[in-house]
């Protein structure tokens, strides 16, 4: 009998659902969709056969995440390649914040569960929804593996140097105050694409990754260990993003409370919810911003000069960490796509090595790509972020059988 050789991997946030049915014989990708407003009264499933191309859509009532993966399962049986199957090896989720406990992927057990629980307190909003997800697909499928795949797991190789904050140790230990990282699913992806990019092993190679989306990070990667990231105990600190502050005094929380009268909740909302890019001029949209730039706007002028400031200090900075880069490269929605970012985060560093050529930074594609000039001492790369396909590829390592 042939092993099974499918892993559908699940991301569950409080309200939706994404999925993905990859093979792993060729990691080629079967069948992938969302299922949005779980809870709602009016619940949207978009789901797209990749083997025909064809796209069908429901909506309806779904109450909750059972409902939702019970949908989902219906929609990937309709194709031939249900919840069912004998071919799916196992399911891979994407957990968000795994403390220092877990530092690879990991089998789900009730000790997995326990502990995920217990990291709630550090991250609210996400470790809640990636329980349910986990839950769901326990009790539809008993007998599978279930993976866990933690977004903090490629920072727990950062030195203490990086991952402590400078509070007293005891409390900090008390409370699992630390700085543990994010979006490490997406770095550990890049980093390693970026060393097949330039012809090495990953071992050989210093990069640094930027990854820009509405949530964004970047991390310092020293032979294809995470020696220091942006965020930290929470995906709040770093660099300034769609709605986050990133990097902020904290002095500004006791000020808004003592002074401003706000409550704890209301700060939370403010720094989380109505800060960085959308906070600074109403948007949180690149393009968007970059439209507005280019007729005049002196006040989103101003948010694209806040968010590339603070871009380059994390440039300067993991620099100086790495000792030597080979590699500058961008990632994820904005890092992608917008051009206009990139040669903004590098002017003005030749003196580090760094440059883009202004004809190979306007190409778009899906493909990774060097952007930097052949003469440059540091290469500037452009590289898709994969992270359904890590994850995918993380569990099926784990569980996959010959």
């Amino acid at each position: 009998m042939t092993s099974p050789t499918r892993v559908l991997v699940l991301n569950s946030g409080s309200s939706s659902l994404k999925y993905q049915l990859l093979d792993m014989r060729d990691s080629s990708r079967l069948a992938a969709g969302l299922v949005e407003r779980i809870g709602e009264r009016t619940s949207r499933l978009k789901h797209t056969c990749l083997t025909s191309g064809e796209t069908r859509e429901q909506n309806g009532p779904m109450h909750d995440h059972e409902a939702a993966l019970k949908a989902v399962a219906a929609e990937l049986s309709r194709d031939g390649v249900g919840l069912d199957s004998p071919e799916l090896a196992a399911i891979g989720h994407r957990v968000v914040h795994g403390g220092e406990f877990f530092t690879e992927p990991t089998v789900v057990d009730d000790t997995v569960l326990l502990e995920i629980e217990r990291l709630i307190p550090v991250a609210p909003l996400h470790n809640p929804a990636n329980l349910t997800g986990i839950r769901t697909a326990q009790a539809l499928r008993p007998d599978l593996p279930q993976v866990a795949v933690f977004d903090t797991a490629f920072h727990t190789t950062m030195p203490e140097s990086a991952a402590r904050y400078a509070i007293d140790p005891r409390i900090a230990d008390r409370h699992r105050i630390r700085r543990y990282g994010f979006h490490g699913t997406s770095h550990a992806y890049v980093s390693r694409e970026t060393a097949r990019l330039l012809g090495k092993d990953p071992s050989e190679v210093n990069v640094i990754v930027l990854h820009l989306g509405n949530g964004a990070s970047a991390s310092a990667v020293e032979g294809g260990r995470c020696v220091d990231t942006s965020m930290g105990l929470t995906p709040l600190e770093g660099l300034v993003m769609g709605t986050r502050s990133g990097d902020l005094d904290p002095a500004v929380i006791f000020h808004l409370e003592r002074v401003g009268g706000m409550s704890m909740d209301e700060i939370d909302t403010l720094l989380n919810k109505r800060s960085g890019l959308y906070g600074l001029c109403g948007d949180n949209d690149m393009r968007e911003i970059r439209r507005r730039v280019e007729e005049g706007d002196e006040q989103a002028r101003l948010a694209f000069d806040i968010y590339i400031h603070r871009l380059k200090k994390y440039i300067g900075a993991y620099y100086a960490v790495l000792g030597r880069v080979d590699a500058v490269t961008f990632t994820a929605g904005v890092g992608e796509n917008a051009a206009a970012v990139r040669e903004a985060a590098v002017a003005g560093l030749e003196g580090l090595g760094l440059a883009v050529d202004a004809g190979l930074n306007a190409v778009r594609g899906d493909e990774a790509r060097l952007i930097s000039p052949a003469s440059a001492r540091v290469a500037v790369a452009v590289v898709p972020t994969d992270e359904e396909l890590e994850i995918a590829t993380q569990t099926y390592a784990l569980v996959g059988r010959e």
